[in-house]
Parts: structure tokens; C-alpha cells; sequence
């Protein structure tokens, strides 16, 4: 008898044994249990997550003689057939190989005859997105409406190349990619059982190489068993496989956050050496800091970072002294450089480039930070009295809510000259002008950047409760203004110098939009101009050139 891969000789043959696809299992167990097990199943999903593993042994429920049942035996001559890949009445299909519409044809002229010893005659399409058009077309209404002795069942990993009208037809399953644990765990069992030794740590190497699918993983364990001898260590997984080990992508990663750049050509050298593909090592540190990001942002890890324990707590605290911002800027620096390296033809080269330039190039600052920074340093300078000068002898350069005209350079005007439009009442007592300019002073102590934006506005009104400001034509100031903190720093410095809250309201200025306007204006008459029929015959009589357009005022 030829050998059998481990993918086939321990393939599951009952629901419980199938591996992370609970959802599934349990409802095809229920709806066996039910008797509302649909005509055409389709099994969606990742490579070597269960899908003909499943479908068979839903032809195995069916057909059992003991059922259907949720539990097959396992022991009757319809369970065996399905077992060894011979059943009279269970049709496995390749949809690759045979997709043309004369097979499907001939398919559809075969479920009209009943079985030859099961309740039901049942077809298995693997990779049925292969189907050509025609085919497809050719299965509608077979697929709609078959015989109450013909069961369907599909599958694929390309859903999307499946037409609407074949999946409305069919119940449909999703598989989920296998979880590194289970793929561990469940390889681990089978080494016991095969009495082949290895470690934890080549095990968690092999499932994280497999990419969720426990075929891929049991293919590089069967490789294993096959060129080794007794007790097999990491090195020798290393080398068998030609994978790149974990360390060299830690060692590479911590290169790179120490700023260490000729350990890092080392590092990249080495693994050249050893033959590993640099798109691959350059695949595994992108995905390396994108882990590293996630775990330093704290939100969700478990489910989100899909690793062996041992090398999550390395990855924990790898990330631990290393900022947020850092890590997004190195991951975002390496994610747009992804498609260079994938698609050059030297790639060693243009992975080397990367960590240079990337070594190379500073993070940027947050605006936050920028603000945070800025408002600190004309804190520093404009600290003392308000008459305290600089070194040079000129007043200092911190932001003052009153501005001195050029035609009376004593005369203070408040925040652009608006005590004119204040009440009677207020501009008769000057008082309006002190409490503005008190209420300035003491905004730029606490936020110099609110200040510095109440500079371009001024105090329109002042009548009661309320505060009327102008604000200048533009959205960056009233945001900045109406941001919560900034209003409630202002509302709550008005209370105290005005001995009230006060209703503060903010006003658009209209001298700019008046601009505009005149701006615009302006514009079309000169587009009139060049339009006018009397310009157009001046230019070719004289064969002129026209230079500028003048608007004359009225």
C-alpha cells in the first residue's frame, strides 16, 4: 500500500473532529437533526480550512445507513466507499478539469436515474468557480430544482467569480482561516501519535508558515518526518524548510528602533546568505511592526495579534519603550515602500535603500505636540510684567490684545479699532477698552494660541449679557475659537473680568466678503471684455496682441 500524507490519513471523518469550524459543524448538525438540509450547499473560504473534509462528511450523514444522522458510524459500506474515495452514489467532481458545458450536460442527464444503494445520489464540484459561463448557465435550473434524491455541495475559495444566480441558488457556508494554537496544538497530537519528537517552537514556526490552513501545516510536518531522523531541532526546521526564523526578524526589527543601521545591513546580509527570499524578510518585518504598533496601541491584542504565546510576550516588550508615533511612522514609511521592493528586480538592494532612508528620516511632530511646544516657548519668552523687555531692549513678543495706529501712536485701540461700535453707555466710560485688553492679557498667559487668533477678531458689541466679536472671513479662526476648551477658557475669563457670564457671539466679518465680491465683479467684466465682438475685430485689423485688462472705476 503507497504511503498516505498526514492530510489524508488523519482527514476528520465526524463534525467534532473538524478543527475552528464550530459554526458550521454544528449548524449542518442541526439542520441533519431537523431534516431541513438544503439541495445545494455551497463551502466557502481559505485553502485547507475543511471544506471537501465537510462536504464529505455531510455525504456521509446522508447516506449513512443509520440515518441521516449527525453522527455517521463510520462502518457501514456507504461510510467506507466515502471513506476510501469510491462511492457509487458520491460524485466528486474537479470544477477545474471538467468545466466545460457538454460535462455539465451530461451531469444533468445523469441525476434523473436514483442511486444504486444510498437514500441519496450526492455531487461534490471542488473549485467550482472554474466553471465556465456556459456551464454555469447550463446548471440554473437543474440547481433550482433537482430531484428530491440529488444533493449539491460546492466548493471554493473564490466566491466572488461565482455568478448571482448560482449562489441565490445555494445555502451558503464561510470557513475560517485555523488559529495558530489549534494548528499547533492539533500537530502536536499527531506528532505523539506518529511518535516523531519536536519542539514547541518549530511547531509554532510551521503553523505560522501554513497561513491558517492545518493541509499546508501538515505538509511541512510530513516534510519534517520525511528528511529527519529522531529528535529534530529548530535549526534543523530552519534549514529543511529554508524558512526565515523569528529572531532574525526581532533582531532586524530592534536594528531598526536603536537606529543601528550597520546592524541592520549585517542582519539583511546574513539572511542573504542563507539564501531566504528578501521579499519574504521584507514581508515579515512590515508584518513584525504592524504587530508592534497594535500591541503599543493596547486595544484588542489578543484578537488582533494572532501569535505563540512566547514570542507575544517578546513582542510586548519590544514595543514597551517605544512611542505610538515612532512606530506609526517607521510602519507607514515601510507599508509605501512594500510595492518597491515586491516589484524589483533586486530586491536585496532596494530592501537595504528602505532601512537607510528610513534610518535616516526623523519622525514628525503631532500639531498637537507643535501647539504644545509653541505655546510653551512664548510662555518662556513673554514671562515678567507686561512691560518686561527682551535682551535686545524691545518689548516682548508675546501676544497683546491692543494694536497702536499709525496716525495716534498713543491712543490704544482694542483688538482693531472696535470701540466705535460699542455701546454708548461703554464707549462713553472707556471701560469697554480696559476689560477687552485685560481679558487678552490674560487668555495669552493661560493659551498664547487662543490669544493670538482673538488678535484678528475685535469686540463689535457689548450690550448686557452679550458679547458680540467679529471674526475675520476665514474657518481656521472661528474653529480655533469655538473649539470646546478654547470657548470655555474665554467664557470663563470674561466672568471674571466682566463680573458676569456673559453670551459670547461670534460674527463673520463682511469687509472681506465685500472683497471677494469686488474681486469677482472685477473678473467677469474682464471675461466680458475679452468676449466683446468690437476687441476680437481690434486684435485681427491691427493683428495686436491684447496684454491687460483694466477695470476703471466709476
Amino acid at each position: 500500500m503507497s504511503y498516505l500524507v498526514l492530510a489524508r490519513k488523519y482527514r476528520p471523518q465526524a463534525f467534532d473532529q473538524v478543527i475552528e469550524q464550530v459554526h458550521i459543524t454544528r449548524t449542518l448538525t442541526n439542520a441533519i437533526a431537523s431534516g431541513r438540509v438544503a439541495h445545494a450547499i455551497l463551502y466557502s473560504g481559505p485553502r485547507g480550512t475543511g471544506k471537501t473534509t465537510v462536504a464529505r462528511i455531510l455525504a456521509k450523514a446522508m447516506n449513512c445507513e443509520q440515518g441521516p444522522t449527525s453522527e455517521p458510524c463510520n462502518d457501514c459500506r456507504s461510510c467506507n466507499e466515502i471513506t476510501a474515495g469510491h462511492a457509487a452514489d458520491v460524485y466528486e467532481i474537479d470544477g477545474a478539469s471538467n468545466n466545460s458545458v457538454d460535462q455539465i450536460r451530461e451531469l444533468r442527464e445523469n441525476i434523473k436515474y436514483m442511486p444504486a444503494h444510498s437514500p441519496y445520489k450526492i455531487y461534490i464540484i471542488d473549485e467550482v468557480h472554474m466553471l465556465s459561463m456556459a456551464a454555469f448557465n447550463a446548471l440554473l435550473k437543474t440547481l433550482e430544482e433537482p430531484p428530491s434524491h440529488v444533493l449539491f455541495m460546492f466548493a471554493t475559495t473564490e466566491p466572488h467569480k461565482i455568478p448571482i444566480t448560482i449562489l441565490s441558488r445555494c445555502q451558503r457556508y464561510d470557513f475560517r482561516r485555523i488559529g495558530l494554537d489549534s494548528i499547533t496544538s492539533h500537530m502536536a497530537s499527531l506528532c505523539r501519535q506518529e511518535g516523531f519528537e519536536i519542539a514547541d517552537e518549530s511547531l509554532g514556526l510551521i503553523a505560522r508558515e501554513a497561513g491558517g490552513s492545518m493541509r499546508d501545516a501538515l505538509s511541512l510536518l510530513d516534510q519534517l518526518m520525511t528528511c529527519s531522523r529522531g529528535v529534530v531541532t529548530h535549526e534543523q526546521v530552519l534549514d529543511i524548510l529554508g524558512v526565515i526564523d523569528r529572531k532574525i526578524i526581532f533582531d532586524l526589527a530592534g536594528s531598526v528602533l536603536n537606529a543601528n543601521i550597520q546592524a541592520a545591513l549585517d542582519i539583511v546580509d546574513d539572511a542573504y546568505d542563507r539564501g531566504h527570499d528578501m521579499k519574504k524578510l521584507y514581508a515579515d518585518l512590515l508584518e513584525h511592526f504592524r504587530n508592534l504598533l497594535v500591541v503599543a496601541m493596547g486595544n484588542r491584542i489578543d484578537k488582533l495579534v494572532d501569535l505563540p504565546s512566547g514570542e507575544f510576550e517578546q513582542l510586548v516588550s519590544q514595543a514597551k519603550p517605544v512611542s505610538v508615533g515612532d512606530l506609526n511612522h517607521i510602519f507607514d514609511m515601510l507599508f509605501h515602500a512594500e510595492a518597491a521592493i515586491r516589484l524589483s528586480p533586486q530586491p536585496r538592494l532596494a530592501l537595504e535603500m528602505t532601512l537607510i532612508r528610513l534610518l535616516r528620516t526623523k519622525p514628525a511632530l503631532s500639531i498637537d505636540v507643535l501647539i504644545d511646544k509653541l505655546d510653551a516657548l512664548r510662555q518662556e519668552v513673554s514671562s515678567g510684567e507686561p512691560g518686561h523687555k527682551n535682551v535686545a531692549g524691545s518689548p516682548a513678543p508675546g501676544p497683546q490684545m491692543q494694536s497702536t495706529s499709525a496716525g495716534c501712536p498713543d491712543k490704544p485701540e482694542v483688538s482693531g479699532g472696535g470701540a466705535d461700535a460699542l455701546s454708548p453707555a461703554e464707549a462713553s466710560s472707556g471701560n469697554a477698552d480696559q476689560k477687552w485688553k485685560q481679558v487678552g492679557e490674560i487668555i495669552s498667559q493661560k493659551i498664547p494660541s487662543l490669544a493670538a487668533n482673538l488678535l484678528k477678531c475685535r469686540l463689535k458689541t457689548s450690550v448686557g449679557q452679550t458679547l458680540e466679536i467679529e471674526v475675520p472671513d476665514n474657518g481656521f479662526t472661528i474653529n480655533m475659537i469655538q473649539r470646546d476648551n478654547n470657548m470655555a477658557i474665554l467664557k470663563q475669563v470674561c466672568t471674571e473680568v466682566y463680573g458676569k457670564q456673559p453670551n459670547i457671539e461670534l460674527t463673520l466679518s463682511s469687509s472681506m466678503g465685500g472683497h471677494s465680491q469686488k474681486k469677482k465683479k472685477d473678473s467677469r467684466l474682464k471675461q466680458n471684455a475679452i468676449r466683446h465682438p468690437l476687441v476680437a475685430d481690434a486684435i485681427e485689423i491691427f493683428d495686436g496682441k491684447l496684454v491687460d485688462i483694466k477695470v476703471l472705476k466709476a
